[in-house]
């Protein structure tokens, strides 16, 4: 039964985790070893309740419950060291989450599972450095968390069944719905939105239409709910790069990058969080 969860990385993604599992009633503990970082995540996620609040999302009861659930640390085995649960949010670099998997196998209890919140990345290699490979697993939370209800639950070859089940319903507490992957690169979600952002970058590129219009005839024409490139600056252009060589190593010539993403990343236009992507954001 999970109680507890240490969510690590205080970044979009972790606050995200952090944000509603606090309000689903865990008890949450959110490290990030950076001190200003975790009092970034920690200003932001109360902001965001305060909102909800206001815009009648939640209840203030919810509010308050979830401030009292919530918790920041910097020191890694403080924040694991009595959690059910352990949800790594750090960057898509495959060095760094095994790093931090050997340490949570070691500060960890028994007990606890470890997942890695990731989109492309294998959850049978990262639980390969621990002596618990049973015990993770994948779970793949989409940007907002908040809103979107979708989490991937992604199997790796010794993942149990067992911990699929304890996860599963740990994302029905949160509120989300979940879809069951057998581990490939990529998963489901991240190939197909890949391709289609790498196809919209490309168009832009080859002056096929403008940004906006690419845009607008996936929302309009398909009824995607935000345009490819809209959300490439979402996600971030450096971290949809890093995602793309990743596929294109294990995958191949279909996923190679765009040179127009490679372009932007080199010049630093990295989307909504560096103020500038394939749209401008300096005045929002």
């Amino acid at each position: 039964m999970v109680n507890r969860i240490a969510v690590i990385g205080g970044g979009t993604m972790g606050r995200g985790i952090a944000y509603s599992a606090a309000l689903a009633g865990f008890t949450v503990t959110l490290q990030d070893i950076s001190e200003e970082a975790a009092f970034r995540a920690r200003d932001y996620i109360e902001g965001l309740l305060t909102k909800s609040v206001e815009k009648g999302y939640i209840q203030s009861e919810q509010r308050e419950l979830a401030l009292n659930n919530l918790s920041y640390k910097t020191e890694l085995k403080d924040a694991v060291n009595n959690a059910d649960l352990v949800i790594e949010a750090a960057l898509e670099i495959m060095e760094i989450k095994i790093d931090i998997f050997k340490k949570l196998d070691e500060w960890a209890p028994a007990h606890a599972i470890l997942a890695t919140n990731t989109s492309t990345m294998s959850p049978t290699e990262i639980a390969a450095s621990t002596k618990r490979p049973e015990q993770c697993v994948a779970m793949h939370f989409f940007n907002p968390v908040h809103r979107m209800k979708l989490i991937e639950i992604i199997k790796g070859l010794d993942t149990s069944e067992a911990t699929v089940e304890i996860v599963k319903r740990v994302a029905e507490k949160m509120g989300k719905d979940t879809v069951e992957v057998n581990e490939f690169p990529g998963f489901v979600t991240s190939r197909m939105n890949c391709l289609i952002g790498n196809e919209a970058m490309n168009m832009l590129m080859e002056g096929v239409a403008s940004a906006e219009d690419i845009d607008k005839a996936l929302k309009l024409g398909l009824n995607h709910p935000m345009g490819p490139l809209e959300l490439a600056d979402l996600v971030g252009l450096d971290s949809r790069l890093r995602n793309m060589e990743y596929l294109y190593q294990n995958l191949g010539e279909k996923y190679r990058p765009s040179p127009m993403l490679v372009k932007y990343v080199k010049a630093g236009r990295l989307g909504r969080k560096s103020g500038r992507g394939f749209y401008d954001y300096s005045e929002k």
